[in-house]
């Protein structure tokens, strides 16, 4: 009897586990506590790997013996591509390959455009270099996404959420760009430009007195023009917001030349239209005590002396709006900016974006730029000045006779920001601030929160002298004085112990 009910436990017990994994194939959930949600598929790439018509092919090349840091990569891009299948009905496959196993599977992936890394890896007590894989290739049909590496700390759902955007989407809209008034080309936003080309195709405009703004673009980009701007590019740019069009204007109101140590005012025209919608761009430079640093070099004597200088000129922006254009931005840099101040009526919506630190100023143009210069406090008086908007309701100033719909305006007072030259990589946040305002004028918000989503950026925050004495003597104190009170706790309490068997004893 005793070895029956035995089996008959064995038996409820092996019937329960297999009815909880049974159950835990459909019914399953698991809980993301990182601050960002890293580890939670987003709306936008749920909405994504749903709409799938047809299925999309991943090969995942990636060597199998990878350091314990790179593991934990493959098994989390492995986590993320079962996660996609699962919401997709099966529309996304993927299959795991090792390149460094067979010559032609290697020749398969590098053809492919998965190039190798140099890894280093600890062989009997010594670091040794190794070639490793850590690609993907996303096939639909014909058409083709690579991945070329797969990188710790990448934000992988961005990645290949955007991946298979680009490859299912084949109808973009378009975004035009400004051309003819010394505006910043294609070339010189290679970022911007792989960035947007996920969700957008990409065309330049030129206006003149036959041409203007084509029907089928729905947003503008106007990127640091130099030159002045006739008034019929301003009276078609009327036409165009009247019509429900949407400008996205990266403009310098000065301009300035770090080499030569000198800054002017810039007059496009620009200035004056948009003060004519109410928004006033300042002639003047920002100074930031939250700037960039560089070295100099000084003759001091026989002797050069490298030294590392601020750079109040080119301030760190680390406080913006809660506003989708803005979504997820920890830094953006500007070089040259100018302030702003909104002084027009009810009609027309404003919102600041961007703003400088707690301790700025402004200076005046044109200026001599003085690199020797001790700053102090009190060349930083000022705190909170705008340096970004958005601009919202009948901009064009058109009669409504004629039309005027409500539209919208991004307006950035520093037109370099996104700009980039040769192989050099500009700031990544500086980047998304521009294709995060591309995204939200024309109405397609679904990445913006996906494209900061990853690995963030805390660096220690800035203190007083006074600040930092106090916290490192208090870490130093804090816990010897804590063992000496716990000492003295413990001392009275066996005191008090003796104290009482001592009474005990002698009743």
């Amino acid at each position: 009897m005793n070895i029956s009910k035995y089996t008959i436990s064995i038996v409820l017990v092996v019937a329960i586990v297999l009815v909880v994994n049974i159950l835990s194939e459909q019914l399953y959930f698991r809980l993301d506590l990182t601050e960002q949600n890293q580890y939670t598929l987003s709306k936008a790439t749920k909405e994504i790997v749903r709409d799938l018509d047809e299925p999309i092919t991943v090969k995942a090349y990636f060597s199998k013996d990878l350091p314990a840091q790179l593991i934990k990569t493959k098994n989390d891009f492995r986590e993320m591509l079962v996660e996609f299948g699962r919401l997709s009905g099966q529309m996304i496959v993927y299959e795991f390959i090792s390149p460094n196993e067979n010559e032609e599977i290697e020749r398969e992936a590098m053809q492919s455009g998965i190039q190798p890394v140099m890894i280093n890896v600890r062989e009997k007590d010594q670091m040794v270099q190794q070639r490793a894989y850590m690609g993907a290739v996303l096939s639909l049909g014909v058409r083709q996404e690579i991945i070329p590496v797969v990188q710790p700390g990448l934000a992988m759902e961005y990645t290949l959420s955007t991946s298979i955007k680009k490859l299912s989407v084949l109808d973009k809209p378009v975004i035009g760009i400004l051309q003819g008034h010394g505006e910043a080309g294609l070339n010189e936003l290679m970022q911007v430009n792989q960035e947007m080309s996920i969700l957008y195709r990409i065309e330049n405009v030129t206006i003149t007195d036959s041409t203007y703004v084509p029907s089928y673009i729905t947003t503008l980009a106007i990127v640091r023009p130099s030159d002045t701007i006739p008034d019929l590019v301003f009276m078609q740019l009327d036409a165009f917001l009247s019509r429900g069009g949407r400008i996205f204007i990266a403009m310098n109101r000065v301009s300035g030349d770090l080499q030569n140590g000198y800054g002017a005012a810039l007059y496009t025209g620009l200035e004056s239209w948009l003060q004519g919608k109410g928004l006033i761009i300042n002639e003047n430079f920002l100074v930031d005590a939250n700037c960039v640093s560089a070295t100099m070099q000084q003759q001091v004597g026989n002797a050069i002396q490298i030294s590392s200088i601020s750079i109040p000129h080119v301030p760190r922006i680390n406080k913006f709006a809660d506003h989708a254009v803005t979504s997820g931005l920890e830094e953006v840099i500007f070089q040259f900016a100018s302030t702003m101040d909104f002084m027009g009526d009810s009609a027309i919506s404003y919102t600041p974006l961007l703003f400088s630190s707690e301790k700025s100023g402004t200076q005046p143009a044109p200026q001599y730029f003085n690199f020797t210069k001790q700053w102090t406090e009190a060349d930083f008086p000022m705190q909170s000045l705008v340096l970004g908007a958005v601009l919202e309701g009948k901009l064009s100033g058109i009669t409504p006779d004629n039309g005027n719909i409500h539209s919208k305006m991004v307006v950035l007072a520093d037109g370099d920001f996104a700009i980039g030259s040769g192989q050099q990589q500009i700031n990544p946040d500086n980047v998304s601030l521009m294709v995060n305002s591309i995204d939200w004028l024309s109405d397609d918000t679904g990445l913006i929160a996906l494209r900061t989503k990853g690995v963030s950026s805390r660096p220690i925050k800035q203190m007083e002298d006074g600040t930092r004495s106090i916290i490192k003597w208090l870490n130093f104190l804090l816990p010897i004085l804590l063992v000496l009170i716990y000492g003295f706790i413990r001392f009275q309490y066996r005191k008090n112990q003796r104290i009482i068997r001592m009474e005990a004893d002698f009743s």
